[in-house]
C-alpha cells in the first residue's frame, strides 16, 4: 500500500507542484489550502507523513496550530514544516511544537525525499528492537542510527533528522573537525553558514535542557566542529 503524505499549502501552484512530484514517486497525496479543511480531514483519519506551511491563508501562523493539533493526536506522526519562512524564530517555534523537521522551500526536491525516506525509515524502526551495529555510545551520548533517537545520561534528546545526522557526524569521530560541507553532506541537505550555526546552537539548546552542564561540541573558529574527545 502506498504511504499517504498531507501538504497543507494555500498557493495553489506550490500545492500542485509538489502532489505531482511526490506523486511520481509512488506516494499517495491529499493536499489541503487551509488548516480548517485540513484539521477536519485529520479528524477521520491521519496520513502518514504531513507537510504543512506556516502561513495559510488567513492565517499567518496557521500552520504552527495546526502542528500543535497533530502533536497532540499522535507523537509519531512524522511531521515537516515546509516553508519559506526561515528565521531562528520561526524555526525553533516550528520545532518546540513537535516538528520532525524544518525546511525551506528552497531545498531541491532530492533532499526532500531524502528527508521523507529517513522519518519513514525511522517511523518502521521505531518499531523493531535496536540493532547492536546501529548504536553509537560515546561517553554519556547514545546514538540508535535506525530509529534516529539520541540520549544523554540515558535521557531521551529529541532531536530532528538533521540535528540527529550533524551529531552523528561529530560524535562517530571525537576531536576531529567537522566542516560545513561535511556536516551538511552527512544530513542530505545544503544550507548556507548561518544556517549551519543555527541548527549548532539548537543541537546544544537540546543536550543543555537535558544537562545544564553540557559543552561537548567546540566550535573551531574558521573551520568548523568537533565533538570532545
Amino acid at each position: 500500500m502506498a504511504r499517504q503524505i498531507a501538504i497543507v499549502e494555500d498557493e495553489p501552484s506550490i500545492r500542485a507542484n509538489y502532489a505531482e512530484a511526490l506523486g511520481r514517486y509512488g506516494y499517495e497525496v491529499q493536499t489541503y489550502a487551509n488548516r480548517a479543511t485540513a484539521s477536519a480531514a485529520f479528524a477521520l483519519r491521519l496520513p502518514d507523513l504531513v507537510m504543512i506551511d506556516i502561513g495559510l491563508q488567513d492565517e499567518p501562523e496557521g500552520g504552527f496550530e495546526l502542528c500543535r493539533e497533530l502533536r497532540a493526536k499522535s507523537q509519531s506522526l512524522p511531521i515537516i514544516f515546509l516553508t519559506a519562512r526561515d528565521s531562528d524564530f520561526d524555526i525553533i517555534s516550528g520545532l518546540r511544537l513537535g516538528a520532525d523537521d524544518y525546511l525551506t522551500k528552497d531545498i531541491s526536491l532530492q533532499h526532500l525525499l531524502a528527508r521523507i525516506v529517513s522519518l519513514f525509515r525511522r517511523a518502521e524502526a521505531l518499531s523493531l528492537p535496536p540493532g547492536k551495529d546501529a548504536l553509537l555510545e560515546h561517553g554519556p551520548l547514545a546514538l540508535d542510527a535506525e530509529r534516529m533517537m539520541a540520549s544523554w545520561n540515558d535521557q531521551p534528546v529529541a532531536l530532528t533528522v538533521t540535528e540527529f545526522w550533524i551529531v552523528h557526524t561529530l560524535a562517530r569521530y571525537p576531536g576531529h573537525v567537522k566542516n560545513r560541507d561535511q556536516l551538511m553532506s552527512a544530513a542530505q541537505v545544503v544550507v548556507d553558514e548561518a544556517t549551519v550555526t543555527s541548527h549548532i546552537k539548537r543541537i546544544r539548546k537540546k543536550f543543555i535542557a537535558v544537562d545544564a552542564e553540557f559543552d561537548a561540541v567546540d566550535t573551531v573558529h574558521g573551520v568548523g566542529y568537533r565533538w570532545k574527545a
